[in-house]
């Protein structure tokens, strides 16, 4: 398979736009990458509360039906965007889960995608989190393996002690 589109899903602080920063430099072709922080930096302020995205103080995620109808519209786009030529890495977290996979599996109809889980133990990605400075506490831990249930991939990768260089080589081999 010829990936057209990489899809890489994990909890918060998993490494996974490291990962596709690294992809980035090993893919012999252009990848453009694409994140959920991307949608979520685009939304206009009032949807970072009711009908939108909120963050609880304990790092649980809700989405209410204005964020849901723009996510379909950022997934679409984003297909658009590979049908067109591009090739695309996806940086995406499945809190909804198997529905989350699918309403991506539906946009990307047609095109060869590569699924790839980006595991991380819950407390490596609690210690990066707090590192980073700027996620609500607890949500990695709380994404951890709540995004994997009942997620069908084609390659799993842990950074838990492997590097995001060695896990995009791995994802690269199977890309080809």
């Amino acid at each position: 398979m010829a990936a057209q589109v990489i899809v890489l899903n994990g909890g918060s602080s998993s490494g996974k736009s490291t990962i596709a920063r690294a992809l980035q430099e090993l893919l012999p072709e252009s990848w453009v990458t694409f994140g959920t922080d991307t949608l979520v930096d685009a939304l206009p302020p009032r949807l970072l509360a009711a009908d939108g995205i909120e963050f609880a103080a304990d790092g649980a995620v809700g989405t209410g039906e204005e964020f849901r109808r723009l996510d379909v519209a950022w997934s679409l786009g984003i297909a658009a965007m590979a049908r067109a030529g591009a090739r695309v890495v996806v940086d995406e977290v499945f809190l909804g889960g198997p529905a989350s996979q699918h309403r991506w599996r539906t946009a990307l109809d047609g095109l060869d995608v590569l699924w790839v889980g980006v595991r991380c133990a819950p407390s490596a990605a609690e210690a990066r989190e707090a590192a980073r400075g700027d996620r609500v506490p607890g949500m990695a831990r709380a994404q951890a393996d709540l995004v994997h249930r009942n997620i069908v991939y084609d390659l799993e990768v842990d950074t838990t002690d492997t590097d995001a260089l060695t896990c995009a080589r791995a994802i690269v081999d199977r890309a080809a």
